[in-house]
Order: structure tokens, then sequence, then C-alpha cells
């Protein structure tokens, strides 16, 4: 190979944003000021309590049930998201109907809404008297002021995730192998299963991921809709909310300080589990 070819595989080789140093320097001061050091204040403010009183502060009864609640209901919307979302984003990427454009847009609603605002609308529709409550009460269906009016809040704000972490890797979905698996006799669960499910289990993992997180850092819409009772709707947020009204910031950090290292293991769980899909579908193609 010769100089001028050996100079230009090199310079075309090179990053578009030179100087990886200096950016990488101003990766790790931007989100140092941002999240790292918010995050350790958190575990050092915590650190005022002794063993013992971290201890207590964080396993009573109380404190545990907020965790239970938080995490259980922020799964289920998740779970929800993640089939329902699936459906939307392929309904809106492979189908053309009048009004796309505007559920398409619809979709973004949860974002650009105020957490309160759409606790207060939920509320007002499934309580007791609500449009919906006022048809689910007569069969013992209560959502408002219970579990389940956690778990619609939270599907409600987690949807957008999910739809819009798949929707364009449907985009993107070559159609012939789904012609070719028909051609070949393939019926279409088997196809759905076998070639398409695959190729996006990774953007619904990621539509999963971001939901749960959202949903278990959620307080806004759900504090109107689940009546905040200890040891049955209060959540985790909330409990954190209650004791720092109290001064008692130490407590409060200490239930955040295992809310954040619970939420940080299960993420990473996730993660894990989509790099090795990831590197064993790279491997296999």
């Amino acid at each position: 190979m010769s100089l001028a070819n050996l100079r230009r595989k090199r310079s075309t080789s090179r990053s578009i944003i030179p100087g990886f140093r200096l950016t990488l320097g101003i990766s790790m001061f931007y989100l140092s000021i941002i999240v790292f050091i918010p995050l350790a204040i958190i575990f050092l403010k915590s650190f005022e309590l002794t063993f013992e009183e971290f201890w207590a502060a964080v396993t009573n009864a109380r404190v545990l049930a907020s965790y239970r609640v938080s995490f259980v209901t922020a799964l289920c919307a998740a779970l929800i998201n993640t089939f329902f979302g699936l459906i939307v984003a392929w309904v809106l990427v492979r189908y053309q109907f009048p009004g796309k454009k505007i559920i398409d847009a619809l979709v973004d609603i949860p974002f650009a809404l105020p957490t309160a605002v759409a606790g207060i609308a939920l509320t007002a529709i499934y309580a007791k008297n609500g449009w919906i409550g006022s048809f689910l009460e007569p069969l013992g269906i209560k959502v408002a002021y219970a579990p389940l009016g956690i778990i619609v809040a939270l599907t409600f704000i987690g949807i957008p995730f999910v739809v819009r972490t798949v929707q364009p890797v449907i985009e993107d979905l070559e159609k012939d192998m789904e012609e070719a698996a028909v051609m070949l006799g393939a019926y279409r669960l088997r196809t759905f299963f076998q070639i398409i499910l695959p190729t996006l289990f990774p953007a619904l993992l990621t539509g999963f991921t971001l939901a749960f997180a959202r949903g278990i850092g959620e307080y806004g819409s759900v504090v109107f809709i689940s009546g905040n009772m200890p040891l049955k709707t209060e959540i985790s947020p909330l409990l954190i909310m209650t004791k720092l009204e109290q001064y008692d910031y130490a407590g409060a950090t200490a239930i955040a300080a295992v809310m954040l290292t619970v939420s940080f293991i299960l993420l990473f769980a996730i993660n894990l589990l989509q790099w090795r899909m990831n590197r064993r579908m790279t491997s296999n193609s």
C-alpha cells in the first residue's frame, strides 16, 4: 500500500468530531455535574445515619409496602405498554388510514402533558362518579384510589417510550423476509415469532426498560389517583416527599438510596441481557 493510500485510509477512519480526549473530558464533566455528583450526594447524605438507623429507616413496614407498590405497579405498566406499544407502532408503520398523522402525534401527548394534569384527568375519569369509573364501580372494579389506578397512570405516561423505540425498527424491517416465509408455507404466527419478533425484541426490551424506569420514579400523575393510603397505595417517591416536608433529609435519602440501588441493579441486568442478545444476533448474522 502506498503512503498516499495509507494517509487517505487514516483520514477516512477518523471521527467526524475530532479530539477524543477533549470530547471525552467534556462528556465526563457534564455527566459528573448532572448525574454522578447528585447521585453521590444521595449516598453521602444517607451516611449521616448509623447502620441501625439506616436499616430501621428503610425496612419498616410502611417503607417496604411503598417499595412493593412502586416496583410491582411499574413492572405491570411496563409489560402492558410493551404489548400494546408494539401493536400501536405496527399499525402506525404498516397501515395507511385516515387520521394516521393525528394518532401518531397523540402518542407524544404524555411527553408534553404535565404529570399533575394527567393525574387529575385520570382521577376524574376513573373515580366512582367519573365517565368510566361509574360503569366499572357496579362491576366491582375499583380503579381510582387503588393499585389498579396507579397502573393506569403509569401506563399512560409510559406508552410513548415503547412506541417511539419500536417504531423506527419496524420502519427499517424488510418485508422480503416475511414474504419469503409466507411463500415457504409459514403461518402468520410462525412468521411473527420466528422472524419478526427476534428482530424487534432488542427494541422492545429497550422500550420496556425506559417505561419501567419512568414508572418507578413517577410522582405527579400517581399522587392524585392513588389515594396515598399507607401500606396500600403509597408509592416510594411520595414517602420521600413526606419525609422531606418533615425535614427528615437523612431518612428521605436513605429510602432514595435503596430505590436507586435496586433500580440500578434491575436496569443493569436488563441492559446486560440486551447486550448479550445483540451480540448473539450479530454473531448469527
